[in-house]
């Protein structure tokens, strides 16, 4: 009896002393959007990332070829003759321009002086910090261009008043007969694919660098690039299309964790993160808010695998030139891919429910390959714990937790905002800071049980030797106060069915609010009701002896208790006991 007795308070005491002291909270327990729980989470580590690229851009004077345009007018008489095009000397121009945007090199070739321009160019992406002293991740396509990739980039970009020089000089010898709208379109045409065709790049120089966020909230005119290297870098989409980046100089960043391929399947809700093009490029906005982060969701759509075996995860989540290199996550918090392209359209559009997503499995490969481990920074740690208490309208409670991270992380660029909104809703009254149940179940609740399973035993102890003399008794341990009401009108507190993870383990309901009624702390039930104790007691008086009056009382009415169950015990046939 003793043997077994012992273990099942072992087992209580283990139990309840090993209850924890602190739990992740999930978007239903504060009540919120799983959008917007992360969302405010995860922006924090979301960059906006540039890759720039200077040079001296040559492109020939174009020579027209005599022969090949002599030969091209010809077929448009001939079109003329045979009713295929009209006689007007207009519409035979336009019809000859137009063949000659076909094919522009047959009728155009390289000669007479270069022209040559110093030329930038550039493009932005997103990233997302993984450790607290400045690794980042985005995609390979964001950190360098192929050369024919970025021959058509700055012949795009460095190449337009060539291009509408040329254009013009062609219109101009045509006569002014062919100076309609259709002529003008075509010509421009013409030297936009030919100049593009015979671009030549020298003395090519990239930066990569990001745009680091000011305390408060957003980027201003004022905010300096910070420049970043490359560390590791895959092969372009459709391949391992991930790189590593590394900001110098970089403490206490805000993080984002890892999750695994397994985390998600199809039909889940995948959430992305990043800066859309469609935004970033917009006059329509200042600067400051073009700089906060986009956040879209989809389902998983699909699995997919490349010819040489790379997976990708299609979603329905939107996304845009510019998301490229984003975080995407799980509805756990976790990143579970990077954001890398999606199909386009014809005409230049993305096409909406096709995003495609590299899994984190590829992103870890890399990062293994540099021995770099992601980190959860302190500021990271001490943001999520006042956003938990912020979203619970625990404002007082959440203040000291915003000023920590703003003390660790200078720069963060939400923080002062919610510092701001935190005192607002004290002022207005909103503040529902008070004990939380946990803190009480441990020291005040452990306390009743360590309490109970300890008496039970010296009561059972002291009836097995009443033979051998009076049992002396052990003070009170410690979190039982003399006095402490051993009953709680109403019940005890009500708690909800346990929730599950992903992974089958079990989650405890989230904490109830108590309200404080010294010198005791109270439950209150999901009405917010108080619950009082039967009797009025006081605050705990000095012990006097052995463990105090209250102490003796006590253990005299369990012994009583006690007795009584060995005599009901006794009744039972012995195999029951």
């Amino acid at each position: 009896m003793w043997g077994r007795i012992s273990a099942v308070a072992g087992l209580v005491l283990a139990s309840t002393l090993a209850l924890p002291s602190t739990a992740v909270a999930k978007p239903e327990e504060v009540d919120v959007p799983v959008g917007t729980w992360l969302a405010a989470r995860t922006h924090p580590s979301v960059q906006l990332t540039s890759v720039s690229y200077t040079a001296d851009v040559a492109v020939p004077t174009p020579e027209a070829n005599l022969e090949a345009i002599r030969t091209l007018t010809q077929q448009g008489i001939n079109a003329v003759q045979s009713g295929k095009i009209s006689s007007d000397e207009n519409s035979i121009y336009r019809w000859v321009v137009q063949q000659m945007a076909k094919n522009p090199g047959r009728y155009f070739s390289p000669g007479g002086q270069e022209r040559v321009v110093e030329a930038t160019a550039g493009g932005l992406c997103t990233g997302w910090w993984i450790t607290p002293d400045g690794y980042m991740v985005t995609a390979a396509h964001c950190v360098g261009q192929e050369d024919t990739e970025l021959a058509q980039t700055f012949a795009a970009q460095a190449l337009t008043k060539i291009n509408e020089k040329d254009a013009a000089d062609l219109v101009a010898s045509l006569g002014d007969i062919a100076s309609d709208e259709e002529i003008l379109r075509n010509a421009a045409k013409i030297f936009q694919i030919w100049n593009a065709e015979n671009i030549k790049i020298r003395n090519v120089q990239s930066s990569l660098s990001l745009l680091q966020s000011l305390p408060g909230g957003g980027v201003d005119k004022t905010t300096k690039t910070v420049p970043i290297e490359l560390v590791a870098k895959g092969t372009v989409y459709p391949g391992k299309d991930v790189a590593i980046l590394k900001a110098n100089g970089q403490n206490n960043l805000p993080t984002v964790p890892l999750g695994e391929d397994s985390d998600v399947r199809v039909g889940d809700t995948l959430y992305i993160s990043g800066f859309p093009g469609t935004v970033t490029q917009t006059s329509i906005f200042n600067l400051e808010s073009k700089l906060d982060p986009a956040f879209t969701e989809g389902p998983y759509n699909a699995s997919r695998q490349t010819p040489e075996g790379v997976p990708y995860i299609q979603t329905q989540a939107p996304s845009y030139p510019g998301n490229s290199g984003g975080p995407v996550f799980s509805k756990d918090g976790k990143v579970i891919g990077i954001l890398v392209g999606g199909l386009i359209q014809q005409d230049g559009g993305s096409t909406e429910g096709e995003s495609f997503v590299l899994p984190v499995s590829i992103v870890k490969e890399k990062l293994n390959e540099k021995n770099i481990k992601p980190a959860e920074s302190a500021t990271t740690k001490a943001y999520n714990e006042a956003l938990d208490l912020f979203f619970q309208n625990r404002y007082s409670d959440a203040l000291p937790k915003f000023r920590e991270v703003q003390a660790l992380q200078p720069n963060h660029p939400y923080v002062a905002k919610y510092i701001s909104d935190s005192q607002q809703a004290i002022t207005a009254g909103k503040d529902e800071s008070g004990t939380p149940i946990l803190p009480w179940l441990l020291w005040g609740g452990g306390g009743l049980v360590a309490a109970f399973v300890i008496g039970t035993l010296v009561a059972v102890a002291r009836g097995k030797s009443r033979s051998k003399g009076p049992a002396s008794f052990p003070p009170a341990p410690y979190g039982a106060q003399p006095g402490y009401p051993a009953q709680l009108q109403g019940g005890q507190p009500q708690y909800g069915q346990p929730q599950y993870g992903q992974q089958g383990q079990p989650y405890g309901a989230p904490p109830q609010q108590y309200q404080q009624r010294p010198p005791y702390p109270l439950p209150a039930g999901p009405e917010t009701r108080a619950v009082r104790p039967q009797s009025p007691y006081g605050p705990p008086q000095p012990q006097q002896g052995a463990g105090g009056p209250g102490a003796n009382t006590r253990i005299a009415g369990l012994e009583a208790e006690l007795e009584q169950l060995r005599r009901n015990m006794g009744q039972r046939p012995p195999e029951q006991r």
